[in-house]
């Protein structure tokens, strides 16, 4: 009985960690002014950058997420306007990633021999089927100082997951997205890195 009970513990937990589908690493790049760092403090408002639906609850899952990070960093959440603003985009693309050979391969070879010659021929079929869809999903964010619309930090991050990963999901990918292209604020400028 005890082994039973073992065995569904094992299932079960082999079950769970199979949900939670690891992302790979999270691209990110960063340019900022050499004040960046001191002026992460105040006010701030996140906004739609232009082009965004900021009344849509994709929009606001994703501007959750940042300003959990911006508040982390040292800045005051603020509803209305302050001292800056934090635009934020985002954009998502579906890829269907192509097949680099046909699912059928043939070989040939031959050889030679002290009792004569021979030759064989090969046939090698891919039954794996296409290469998964996969979601690359993108967060921009400016911060701007409100008043003259001078850009003080600008950063964006992106990964790439298959479409079925539990990480394709906004709620999951925006806290990742965020996570990440705030990590060690403000950053290198002009410098690309990849965050486990």
């Amino acid at each position: 009985m005890k082994s039973i009970i073992k065995i569904a513990s094992v299932s079960a937990l082999l079950l769970t960690s199979a949900c939670v589908a690891p992302v790979g690493p999270v691209e990110v790049t960063r340019f900022h002014l050499p004040e960046a760092q001191s002026r992460a403090s105040g006010p701030i408002t996140v906004v739609a950058a232009p082009g965004e639906d900021g009344a849509s609850i994709e929009f606001a899952t994703y501007a959750a997420a940042v300003r959990r990070e911006l508040q982390r960093i040292g800045y005051a959440p603020a509803d209305v306007p302050g001292g800056q603003i934090a635009e934020l985009g985002i954009s998502r693309a579906m890829l269907s990633p192509q097949r680099r050979r046909g699912p059928v391969s043939v070989g040939i070879g031959g050889g030679t021999g002290g009792f004569g010659s021979g030759v064989g021929v090969g046939v090698g079929i891919d039954l794996s089927g296409p290469p998964p869809e996969q979601v690359e999903t993108e967060m921009r964010v400016t911060i701007r100082d409100r008043v003259s619309g001078q850009a003080i930090w600008e950063g964006r991050s992106r990964f790439m997951v298959k479409a079925d990963s539990p990480m394709a999901e906004t709620s999951l990918g925006a806290s990742r997205l965020a996570e990440a292209l705030f990590k060690a604020f403000p950053g290198q400028s002009g410098e690309t890195i990849y965050v486990e």
